[in-house]
């Protein structure tokens, strides 16, 4: 296997770890929000505005991850 190959592989390991984290937190929190509305259904809107908060700061992370791995990969 080439450099680039390895490259190439790494980069899709990379990747695909970094959207399982977010998948797997997306799930957990949301999860979180079912179980929050369900004991406290007055709550709804703040409990909504925080997941949404979460949500998003964890969908940043591939994001991140990509941009981290596109520098390395275009550096080498």
């Amino acid at each position: 296997m080439g450099t680039a190959a390895a490259h190439v592989l790494a980069v899709g390991i990379g990747l695909g770890l970094a959207s399982v984290g977010a998948g797997v937190g997306d799930g957990l929190v949301t999860s979180k929000l079912v179980e929050g509305i369900g004991r406290q259904p007055e709550a709804v809107s703040r409990l909504l505005t925080y997941t949404l908060i979460s949500v998003g700061l964890i969908e940043a992370l591939p994001i991140i991850a990509l941009v981290f791995v596109a520098f390395v990969f275009t550096n080498h």
